[in-house]
């Protein structure tokens, strides 16, 4: 059978280590996602096969995506918040999966503490918001309870981790 673990983030493969070299790629598509193999394999010196060949692996085992990311304020998003969410027990994870079903979720995770789930939610304005809370979010079999936190600014958000 083959040795694939489940994780909070996807599934890992037993023995599957990640190199020093694939932590330099991964900074290297951190800093830029559309960075040339050519030009990271300069910097590492290494072939742009040896890039390629790694980059594909580490996004097929889950490790690795490159996405465009928005802003979405800039795209009439204008209402971001935080919402925590209490569940019955053994709701908890039917719920959170159809929680992570609805269009204007774009992060859930199952919790230990005041809340089970924290999602993340982006609309384009208070109504809509309003609307998700009552019409979709609260509907979800499993939830008892929820407290939202509105985004008034980001302050901070980054997608660069790992790094020494």
């Amino acid at each position: 059978m083959d040795d694939v673990q489940q994780t909070g983030r996807g599934t890992s493969r037993g023995g599957d280590e990640v190199s020093e070299l694939d932590k330099a790629i991964i900074e290297q598509l951190q800093s830029d996602g559309r960075r040339p193999y050519t030009r990271i394999a300069a910097e590492l010196g290494v072939s742009e096969a040896a890039v390629r060949a790694r980059t594909n692996r580490l996004i097929e085992r889950g490790v690795l995506q490159i996405v465009g990311v928005t802003d979405p304020l800039k795209l009439g998003y204008d209402q971001m918040a935080l919402i925590g969410v209490r569940c019955e027990g053994e709701d908890l994870l039917p719920a959170a999966d159809a929680i992570a079903d609805l269009p204007e979720v774009i992060y859930v995770v199952v919790t230990a503490g005041a809340f089970d789930l924290l999602v993340e939610v982006v609309c384009r304005d208070n109504e809509s918001l309003l609307a998700f809370l009552t019409e979709k979010l609260r509907r979800v079999p499993g939830v008892v309870a929820t407290e939202t936190f509105v985004y008034l600014r980001i302050v901070k958000q980054s997608y660069h981790w790992g790094k020494p």
